[in-house]
């Protein structure tokens, strides 16, 4: 009997891993590494900072996941209410409150530790911002008003000025080009997402441009707003010197590429439209900053 025991211990461990991963919401974490190490690389001058870079990778990560469990823990009731959201850890009592309350404050705990003393403390005290700014500004302003997703624009630019501080320890042109960068696109895409899951915000209370105009009108016309100013921020790097040729044509195809989509999602205002505004926003800033990195250094 022991052995049968402990033979149905091992699924439940594991899915209780799985749980604990879902909570760090591991694909806005992962963007939020990418752009910060992004931060580092295009900020560095001379040989690579590879100690400064491996820090940056966990402290991001870290706090990244701990503010994505903890966001969890905050809306947890609301997420019950969408059908996108409510097989999450939380809603779905797989995972308790204080359970979620001690693992995300211990990662966002060590998270800043590591960026304080292996980086620097500027890096650390952005890393706090990111928090604040995130959890208790953007995330009950969601509720409230549609300009919540502007609001959350800030602490989503966040992660390339840390990079960038981590490495410089001052606020430096290249933190606020990629903070740019950073800002304009996240409104296409959240607004894409918004619109694909306009019902689900609807019905629980989210106060967002897609619930508050139906429509769509609205919507479409700050995608192709941001869109353009998106093409702006992508060629000031080239503008300032710090990027070639090959650069601005990487950045001129991708950012008239999603200029497109947003017309097709002006004219269709469909799911299908969004959905490609979406997914070319996936492509969009890897390939970017891959670029901008590899011809900086």
């Amino acid at each position: 009997m022991p052995e049968i025991e402990s033979e149905r211990s091992i699924p439940i461990a594991r899915s209780r891993l799985v749980d604990y991963l879902a909570l760090t919401k591991p694909e806005l974490t992962l963007l939020s590494v990418i752009t910060a190490d992004a931060g580092v690389l295009f900020a560095s001058r001379g040989p690579i900072p590879v100690g400064v870079l491996a820090n940056v990778m966990v402290g991001t990560a870290l706090v990244g996941g701990g503010v994505g469990a903890l966001n969890q823990l905050i809306e947890r009731k609301f997420d019950a209410m969408m059908r996108r959201t409510e097989h999450r850890p939380l809603p779905a009592g797989r995972l308790t409150p204080a359970e979620v309350t001690i693992f995300g404050t211990g990662l966002v705990a060590l998270g800043i530790a590591d960026l304080v003393v292996f980086t620097n403390p500027l890096a650390g005290v952005l890393a706090a911002l990111t928090l604040v700014t995130y959890l208790f500004v953007y995330t009950p302003l969601k509720r409230k008003t549609p300009w919540a997703t502007f609001v959350g624009g800030i602490p989503g630019g966040l992660p390339p000025v840390i990079g960038c501080a981590a490495v410089r320890n001052e606020f430096t042109v290249e933190a606020w080009l990629l903070f740019a960068l950073l800002f304009f696109w996240q409104m296409p895409h959240f607004m894409s997402l918004a619109w694909m899951y306009r019902k689900d915000y609807a019905r629980a209370g989210y106060k967002m441009l897609t619930v508050v105009h139906p429509s769509g009108e609205t919507a479409s016309i700050h995608i192709l707003v941001f869109s353009v100013l998106l093409l702006v921020a992508s060629l000031l790097p080239a503008m300032l010197g710090y990027t070639g040729k090959i650069y601005v044509g990487v950045a001129l195809f991708l950012s008239i590429g999603f200029m497109v989509t947003g017309i097709r999602f002006r004219l269709a205002r469909s799911n299908e439209a969004a959905r490609q505004v979406f997914f070319l926003s996936l492509v969009y800033l890897p390939v970017l900053l891959l670029v901008l990195v590899i011809e900086r250094l």
